[in-house]
């Protein structure tokens, strides 16, 4: 069965739409959706099934996986990751924007996600569609970004071409327009010094 392609406002999510996504989610569902960078593949983080089928897709063993998770704003992140009050400073002036921050794990954060570093993704991305299907969902989703096969192009930047390649893979694919080509900068903050691991979207010398 092929996967619903639902075109939702970017900057105005329609509450229906949003709702049957948040419904697909809840009942072990895979949904594809824009994020203030890339396109992000993802599941409820409690819904261990769910997981394992992002893993199938992706070709990896959840232990091996380096999956970040969107939260809806601060308030989420204490739960699940450990965080110094300078780290704090700096994601409050940060968040929501194009981070993901490299965090060390709690016991709340699903078993099956540790690595052997027992450290955890942390993702608020600015942007409204990601943020409103937490917010509604209760609970932290899974996102891992969408990948072109293509040599010289690493995203897929076009919902329809998305919607061709995973349509038999998930369940919904979100069309809320044109993704970025440039994903996210990874910021670790598991030890005293803060560490760039990747350069992307955002500058987070701006918020030291």
């Amino acid at each position: 069965m092929a996967a619903t392609f639902l075109k939702i406002h970017p900057e105005n999510p329609e509450p229906r739409k949003m709702k049957q996504v948040v419904d697909c989610l809840s009942t072990g569902g895979l949904v594809i959706y824009p994020t203030d960078t890339v396109y992000g593949l993802g599941c409820d983080l409690h819904n261990k099934r769910a997981l394992e089928k992002i893993c199938q897709i992706k070709g990896i063993k959840p232990k091996k996986a380096n999956f970040s998770f969107i939260c809806y704003d601060l308030s989420h992140i204490s739960v699940y990751a450990k965080v110094s009050t300078p780290i704090f400073k700096i994601m409050k002036k940060a968040l929501p924007g194009p981070f993901t921050f490299i965090l060390n794990a709690t016991s709340k954060v699903p078993e099956l996600l540790y690595n052997n570093k027992k450290t955890v993704g942390i993702r608020i991305p600015d942007h409204p569609i990601p943020r409103l299907l937490v917010r509604e969902l209760d609970r932290p989703i899974i996102t891992t970004s969408v990948h072109d096969d293509d040599e010289v192009i690493d995203y897929i930047t076009s919902p329809d071409l998305i919607y061709e390649k995973f349509q038999h893979k998930v369940d919904i694919v979100v069309d809320g327009g044109y993704g970025n080509v440039i994903p996210s900068t990874i910021v670790d903050c598991t030890q005293e010094a803060v560490e760039i691991v990747r350069e992307g979207a955002g500058d987070i010398d701006t918020y030291m």
